[in-house]
C-alpha cells in the first residue's frame, strides 16, 4: 500500500482514512506493507503491518528524514471573481503545487520501485495522485495487479478552474493503468467517468467511515468561553473547502447575533487572504484563526462548538462531518459533499448560497429543539459506523483482482 502520510503524521482526511482502512484490513487477516515518503515519528510496526519509509529504500530500512512536504499544502487561490482578484492582487495564483512536491513524487516513485522488487506481496494499493506513478511503476516491474484509491481529484481541488495539466495527466494515467479504481462516493465516481473517461464497471465505491467506538465522551462539553456560542469551520483553508463562503455567511450571522463567535480551525494557502477578508467584512473581532491544530485540540473544539459548518465547494467525502456527528455537534454540510450519501440527519445547503447557510446557522443557534433533534439523530446515524465495512469491500476487490488478473 502506497500513501503520502500516515498518523500520527497526518494533515487531513487522507491520513486518517488510510489509518482507519489499514487497521480494519489487518483485522481481516491482510498483511500490509505501507510505504510512505517519511517514516511517521512515534509510529511503530504492529502485527501484520509494516511501515516502510521510501527514504530508506536502498537497504529496506525504516529511516526518518526531515521533510515539510504534505499533500495539497500549496494550493493556490483560483477561481476567484474579478473583485476578489483585485482584493488579493499580490497573491500568486500561477501554480497549484510547489516544484518540490513534484520532485518528491518522482523520488518516491524511484524508491518504491526498489521496494517492490524486494518485498513479497499480491496487490498494489495506491492512494491519490502522489503515489499513482509509483503504483504503475511497481505494477510494471512485478506484474502484480494495481488498485488506485481516489480520495480527491484535480477537479475537486481547483473547483474545476485552472486544472493543473501535469497532475491531471498523472491521475488519468494512473486510473487507466490500474486494474481497479476505488473512490469514496458515487458523486466522485460520476466525476471520474466524466473527466477521466474511466468505465463505470472499473470503478468501485467504498465510502469512508469512522470508528465510532473510539469516541466515547460525546456528551462531555468543554466550554471555551461560556459567554459565546461557537460556529466552527474545521479543515484545510483552501479553495476546495469553501472558507470564503463560510466568512460571508458569518458576516450575516454576526449582524443578527451578538453572542456568536466563529473559529476557523486549520491551515492552508488561503489563511492570509481569509484574515484580510474578515477585516474587509468587519468581523475580525468575532473570528479566530487557529492555524494548524492537533487532534486533541480538534476534540476540544468539537466539544465546545454549537454548530459545525462544512461548506466545501467539491468534497469527494468529508470525514470531518462524521466526526462532528459522533460528537453530537449540529452539522451544516454542502450538497456538493459525498458524505451526504451515508448520513441523513444534517442540514444541507449549496456552498454558494451564503444567505441560506446563514439562515441555517441562525436556526440552529436560536431554536434549541431543532439543534437537539439534528445532533441526536445525527449521532444515531453514525454511532454504529466503523472501518470494518470499507475493509470488507476492499477485500472483495482484492480477491477479484487476484482471481482475474
Amino acid at each position: 500500500m502506497l500513501g503520502w502520510e500516515f498518523p500520527p503524521v497526518s494533515h487531513g482526511g487522507l491520513g486518517r482514512a488510510c489509518h482507519g482502512l489499514v487497521t480494519s484490513l489487518v483485522k481481516e487477516g491482510t498483511e500490509i506493507t505501507f510505504v510512505v515518503p517519511v517514516f511517521p515519528e512515534g509510529q511503530k510496526d504492529e502485527k501484520m503491518l509494516k511501515i516502510i519509509s521510501a527514504a530508506g529504500a536502498e537497504k529496506i530500512k525504516i529511516r526518518k528524514v526531515i521533510s515539510a512536504l504534505v499533500p495539497y499544502s500549496t494550493t493556490s487561490y483560483q477561481g476567484a471573481t474579478e473583485n476578489e482578484k483585485l482584493r488579493y492582487k499580490n497573491t500568486n495564483t500561477k501554480s497549484l503545487y510547489g516544484r518540490n512536491l513534484f520532485e518528491e513524487v518522482n523520488k518516491f516513485t524511484d524508491k518504491v520501485g526498489l521496494i517492490a522488487q524486494e518485498e513479497e506481496f499480491d496487490i498494489i494499493h495506491a492512494h491519490d495522485w502522489m503515489t499513482f506513478i509509483a503504483g504503475v511503476n511497481a505494477k510494471n516491474l512485478t506484474g502484480k495487479p494495481l488498485v488506485v484509491h481516489v480520495h480527491s481529484t484535480e477537479f475537486d481541488r481547483t473547483g474545476g478552474n485552472s486544472v493543473n495539466q501535469y497532475v491531471y495527466d498523472i491521475e488519468k494515467h494512473g486510473m487507466h493503468m490500474a486494474d481497479r479504481v476505488i473512490t469514496v462516493s458515487n458523486m466522485e465516481k460520476k466525476k471520474i467517468m466524466k473527466h477521466y473517461g474511466v468505465s463505470a464497471e472499473k470503478i468501485h465505491v467504498v465510502h469512508n467511515a469512522i470508528n465510532a467506538f473510539e469516541y466515547n465522551n460525546a456528551n462531555t462539553i468543554i466550554n471555551m468561553n461560556k459567554h459565546h456560542k461557537i460556529i466552527l469551520f474545521l479543515g484545510r483553508v483552501t479553495l476546495q473547502k469553501g472558507p470564503d463562503y463560510f466568512l460571508r455567511a458569518a458576516k450575516k450571522v454576526a449582524e443578527k447575533d451578538r453572542d456568536v463567535v466563529f473559529v476557523v480551525a486549520g491551515s492552508g494557502d488561503m489563511t492570509t487572504r481569509m484574515i484580510e477578508e474578515a477585516a474587509w467584512l468587519g468581523i475580525s473581532d468575532r473570528i479566530f484563526f487557529t492555524g494548524y491544530i492537533s487532534d486533541k485540540e480538534i476534540e476540544k473544539l468539537m466539544k465546545s462548538a454549537s454548530v459545525l459548518v462544512m461548506p466545501s465547494v467539491s468534497e469527494p467525502f468529508g470525514i470531518v462531518a462524521l466526526e462532528a456527528m459522533i460528537n453530537k455537534v449540529p452539522l451544516i454540510v454542502s450538497k456538493q459533499s459525498g458524505v451526504i450519501e451515508t448520513v441523513n440527519h444534517c442540514m444541507k445547503v449549496d456552498f454558494w448560497d451564503v444567505d441560506e447557510m446563514a439562515n441555517k446557522m441562525l436556526a440552529l443557534l436560536e431554536y434549541e429543539p431543532l439543534s437537539s433533534i439534528i445532533s441526536e439523530n445525527g449521532y444515531m446515524d453514525v454511532q454504529d459506523m466503523s472501518w470494518d465495512k470499507p475493509a470488507k469491500l476492499c477485500m472483495g476487490i482484492y480477491q477479484s483482482m487476484v482471481g482475474s488478473v
